[in-house]
């Protein structure tokens, strides 16, 4: 009787397990419907660009609910899973999942057999021939490995003269250097690419059994940025080079006499892909304590040519004609004009600061549609030639353009001053002569995404590491993101190209250094694989 009842009780569980996992397959179609979604928002943006400020919180909030949804499904299923197997009337419950994609084929294979019977489990004969083979895949990852290497200089003694004479002692890109190349890059990367500190950093590698202090690899990261300066020269030389520039800057905490100050990181993109350009892009940070306007004046001293920016005052001094080497001419970003319009007609974001929020502007709805009407325009001309995208402009964005205009300053004369569309709608209308500068040139770019996408990693790393420890950790911090955001640009695994740098800067030839720039070495590597 105790047997029996044990028996149902296991019976039961199992059931009830079953059940509940059936119960969480509509959390797991939920699951997939949530990936394909995901999937779909990937491709829209890869295709189409953003088409909405809140496109990027979207995403990372599409991707929190997939983790959590999957999770919940596993643990579930894994539950009954477990609970079946303790009885045989109980069938385990499968879930549907979504199409894994095969494994790289570049990744190494390690190929296991398990052994075959020697004889049949049936009839007990030996006779026994192969049909064929299933193969089961695994992803498997191998702990990181430390090693070290020895170099051995054997010395020598002339049995004539009597003279000692020895190899020269290895190179080491850091003075007192013990670091190979790979580590550097390593460090560099985790730190500036990553947004790990370096006492984090530290912690890991204890934890690995190798004792590398704070102080030793801050060591390490100033002298790796002392010896990548002349790369950061020649970038900037490059990117100063451009017909037309994107500009933005983003606060960055400071440390300064045991509190913070509100400095700043200034960038500039050059991005000629938009409009066909062949030049290879490029990026170049400054770092200062303050958002005066002196540092864009002293950043573009010797630029002239097309700026792409926000309306920040501090600019104006570079637009004077009176400048010495010529007027830069502006450009502004049609993406911060919309935002405005944006903000006053989502439902969504009314709703959630007031239950009771009022109608959204009629105005501000219709801005947004007139706008997202030459966005459209611009997404099938986007790569063309310059040339090519003027005459599409001139054709088709000119006129709406002309009614867009119109229909502000109409609905300008009927607003009055407190109004809250009146503010973007004057935003637009004060500076309109920039706004519409694109349809005169095909070079320009409706928006300034390029520079705050080269920004996004500074928004997204201070939050992680909080604070510059100094004006000079600033300036470093700025050397190192030129050249992990020029190495993305590129294409390039910026690590890989830091660690290769790293190891033939010293023997490099100072007049050949722009062999080792990120557009140059990843032509260079592309030719060494053709030639293996």
């Amino acid at each position: 009787m105790i047997l029996a009842e044990r028996a149902a009780r296991v019976q039961a569980e199992a059931v009830a397990a079953s059940a509940k996992a059936e119960a969480a397959d509509a959390k797991a179609a939920e699951a997939l419907i949530s990936y394909l979604k995901l999937e779909i928002e990937k491709l829209r943006r890869q295709i189409y660009g953003s088409r909405s400020e809140r496109k990027a919180r979207l995403l990372e909030q599409m991707e929190l609910q997939l983790e959590e949804l999957e999770a919940t499904a596993a643990e579930d299923e894994l539950a009954a899973e477990q609970a079946a197997a303790k009885t045989q009337t109980v069938q385990s419950f499968q879930r549907k999942r979504p199409t894994r994609k095969p494994f790289p084929e570049h990744l190494p294979r390690e190929r296991v057999v398990i052994p075959a019977p020697e004889s049949c489990p049936c009839c007990g004969s030996s006779k026994l021939s192969k049909l064929g083979e299933d193969v089961t895949e695994t992803l498997e990852v191998v702990p990181r490995q430390w090693k070290v290497i020895q170099t051995v200089r054997e010395k020598l003694s002339c049995r004539d003269c009597e003279t000692i004479t020895q190899p020269p002692a290895p190179f080491h890109v850091t003075p007192r250097g013990f670091a190979g190349p790979n580590l550097l890059a390593m460090i560099l990367f985790e730190k500036f690419g990553q947004h790990q500190p370096l006492n984090r950093q530290s912690e890991r590698y204890r934890r690995e059994g190798i004792d590398l202090s704070l102080s030793t690899l801050a060591d390490q990261v100033g002298a790796c940025a002392a010896a990548l300066q002349p790369l950061h020269a020649l970038i900037e030389r490059h990117v100063l080079a451009a017909e037309r520039l994107h500009g933005d800057d983003t606060t960055v905490p400071i440390l300064a006499k045991g509190q913070t100050i509100k400095g700043h990181i200034w960038t500039y993109v050059r991005d000629d892909r938009p409009f066909g350009g062949r030049a290879p892009p490029a990026a170049v940070y400054y770092a200062s304590r303050d958002r005066r306007q002196e540092h864009p004046a002293r950043h573009l001293q010797s630029f002239s040519g097309l700026l792409q920016a926000d309306a920040y005052s501090g600019y104006n001094a570079l637009y004077d004609p009176s400048r010495a080497q010529g007027p830069i001419t502006p450009a502004l970003c049609w993406a911060h004009a919309r935002r405005q319009f944006f903000e006053l007609a989502d439902i969504a974001a009314n709703a959630r600061r007031n239950n009771n929020a009022a109608a959204i502007s009629p105005i501000a709805l219709e801005a947004v549609k007139r706008i997202d009407a030459l966005f459209d325009i611009e997404r099938g001309i986007n790569g063309l030639t310059a040339e090519e995208r003027l005459r599409v402009r001139q054709e088709q964005s000119a006129p709406l353009l002309a009614a867009l205009e119109a229909w502000l300053r109409e609905q300008r004369v009927r607003l009055s001053n407190s109004s809250a569309v009146a503010k973007p709608i004057d935003y637009m209308l004060r500076r309109w002569d920039r706004f519409a500068r694109f349809i005169d040139d095909g070079r320009i770019c409706l928006t300034n995404n390029a520079a705050e996408r080269a920004l996004r990693g500074f928004a997204l790393g201070r939050k992680s590491w909080l604070f510059a420890g100094s004006e000079r950790g600033a300036d470093r911090a700025a050397i190192m993101a030129t050249l992990i955001m020029t190495a993305r640009l590129n294409g390039l695994d910026p690590q890989a190209w830091l660690a290769d740098v790293l190891a033939r800067i010293n023997d490099h030839a100072v007049h050949r250094l722009e062999e080792l720039l990120p557009w140059r070495w990843a032509y260079e590597m592309k030719h060494r694989k053709l030639a293996a």
